[in-house]
């Protein structure tokens, strides 16, 4: 029988092991993050509670973008550039983060640096949520994120809070040539 400590630790471990996985030096085929600095425009995206407005973007690649996210839903939401699969993969990281206790409906707790006697801050992973191509905005907060699209693809950017995703906080991102 499993104790709460042993639930704990296996989940921290499912976490560890996506973690390791994705690598500390993520590459994404699409591009990658930038300073704000670099962007040659800015679009605002609205996070309402299960929408994003606009719903579709058009960028160029080779373009700078800095995605400003302003959350003016009551619900924490996430701004995530990826494709189809990309999404669904976090969404499974984000259900583990969320039935560990870390991720709330409104924000995130930070996990205590001894969880279930392993130390996660030392390890130089754990269940944090770092990818440079999402950020979480809490109810009320904007947030940016700045990426150079390196080539043409369709894209998506989405919540992948879970059942944001199913709730329709997708919206179509196209990088044309």
């Amino acid at each position: 029988m499993f104790s709460r400590k042993s639930l704990m630790l296996t989940a921290c471990l499912l976490v560890l092991s996506a973690s390791v996985s994705a690598g500390a030096g993520h590459t994404y085929e699409f591009g990658q993050p930038a300073t704000a600095s670099k962007a040659t425009r800015s679009i605002e995206v609205v996070m309402g509670d299960m929408s994003f407005e606009p719903k579709a973007i058009k960028v160029e690649a080779g373009e700078t973008v800095r995605f400003v996210l302003v959350n003016k839903g009551q619900l924490l939401h996430e701004f995530n550039l990826g494709d189809a699969a990309m999404h669904a993969s976090h969404q499974k990281e984000m259900l583990q983060m969320q039935q560990s206790g870390m991720l709330t409906p409104t924000g995130m707790k930070e996990m205590s640096h001894d969880m279930a006697g392993m130390d996660h801050a030392a390890m130089g992973h754990g269940m944090k949520h770092d990818d440079p191509n999402s950020v979480l905005v809490e109810p009320g907060k904007t947030a940016e994120l700045t990426w150079t699209f390196s080539k043409a693809t369709g894209l998506e950017f989405a919540c992948n809070i879970p059942g944001h995703y199913q709730a329709g906080m997708v919206g179509k991102l196209t990088v044309s040539q």
